[in-house]
């Protein structure tokens, strides 16, 4: 089946590298805070649904799963986080759509636009870039030990639109409404996930070669080690000789 986000599993490949578990705890726990201003019930909030699987997928452990849901509800004290989105466009052209949670705007855009313009992109105005790209459910899988045409045929059952391979992960691709549905299908097949979100997805990608490749990634790691940044999304497709040789 095609192909959607080789970013996707580009960072996945990065992240194995990086394994910055406390980055990780910190962005999980401001997702579900924000996810539990809707509620504080995982099973009739999809959204905390999802964040509250992310945080057991990383061994968060319960205690600190119930005192965000808590912030988030209200029932204790926690500060106001906001969610905002920022486009742009990265080295050789690369859209870029940046997801924050920050508790000051006007701090985490000035950064935001700064890591932008330092690195050889620049940040756009609102939808200069979005259009590019479709809301969709994304699971990333860890494709040691996963039989292809059994995993196929268990998402598509589930509701998935498509399925594609990259290296030693997969990808799995829902429309927003069934993201769930399909990691519930995952769960009760015993079929770990790495990563469970709505993410955009890019419709094209652009290859991107030789020292834009270097220059892209680093702009792309400044923005993921923002503290603020959730989220960082392109439509950049880079080729695994490439990946090799900057590692």
């Amino acid at each position: 089946m095609s192909g959607h986000s080789k970013w996707a599993t580009i960072k996945h490949k990065k992240a194995a590298l990086d394994s910055k578990r406390g980055k990780t705890f910190t962005r999980i726990i401001k997702e579900i805070m924000i996810a539990a201003r809707n509620g504080g019930d995982p099973d009739g909030n999809p959204r905390l649904r999802t964040a509250v699987a992310a945080a057991k997928a990383v061994s968060m452990p319960n205690e600190n799963i119930k005192r965000a849901i808590m912030r988030g509800t209200g029932e204790l004290d926690g500060g106001t986080i906001d969610e905002y989105t920022y486009e742009g466009y990265g080295p050789g052209g690369i859209a870029v759509i940046v997801e924050v949670a920050t508790d000051n705007k006007n701090r985490t855009v000035s950064e935001i636009r700064h890591a932008f313009s330092k690195n050889g992109g620049n940040m756009g105005e609102q939808g200069s870039v979005a259009w590019m790209f479709e809301r969709k459910g994304q699971i990333i899988i860890d494709g040691e030990n996963v039989n292809e045409d059994t995993l196929m045929n268990l998402v598509l059952e589930a509701g998935a639109d498509d399925l594609r391979q990259d290296g030693d992960s997969w990808e799995v691709i829902t429309a927003p409404d069934a993201l769930n549905t399909v990691q519930e299908a995952l769960q009760k097949a015993n079929i770990a996930f790495v990563e469970a979100k709505l993410a955009m997805i890019p419709k094209n990608s652009i290859q991107v070669e030789g020292k834009t490749v270097g220059s892209l990634l680093k702009m792309l790691d400044i923005l993921e080690e923002h503290d603020d940044v959730q989220n960082v999304f392109s439509n950049a497709d880079i080729d695994d000789k490439e990946m090799e040789a900057l590692a």
